[in-house]
């Protein structure tokens, strides 16, 4: 059985989770962290690390019950935020592959970030080809 996981960076607001629910069943997100019972996002800067890890979680709960394709839609902009993620890869045998989902048109920012803040994420980001 192939085992994959795939993981989808971007700046907020670029279709992350849009991307990776046409191509998975399975999605972890940090996002999920800050969704309400009733649907709405409640995000709060100060639980990040919180809500890291417990995608980073969800994500190894997934790989020890043989799910065969799991997507993380995380902004990822440094090359060691995927790290934890790449030795979970390799513990439970799965390929990794890394996707940059671009926001070429202007699509919708649904959480709200601020664009100072998306401007923080774009220069921050790098990539490793």
């Amino acid at each position: 059985m192939n085992k994959n996981l795939i993981l989808i960076r971007g700046i907020s607001g670029s279709g992350k989770t849009t991307f990776a629910e046409l191509i998975c069943d399975t999605v972890f997100s940090a996002d999920d962290y800050f969704m309400t019972k009733d649907g709405e996002y409640e995000f709060d800067a100060t639980y990040l690390p919180s809500a890291h890890e417990a995608c980073r979680w969800r994500t190894e709960d997934a790989m020890k019950k043989l799910v065969p394709k799991i997507c993380v839609a995380n902004t990822f902009t440094q090359e060691w935020e995927m790290k934890e993620y790449f030795v979970l890869a390799k513990k439970y045998g799965y390929r990794t592959f890394t996707i940059v989902v671009e926001n070429r048109v202007g699509s919708q920012n649904i959480h709200g970030v601020p664009d100072n803040v998306l401007q923080k994420q774009r220069e921050r980001f790098s990539i490793k080809l």
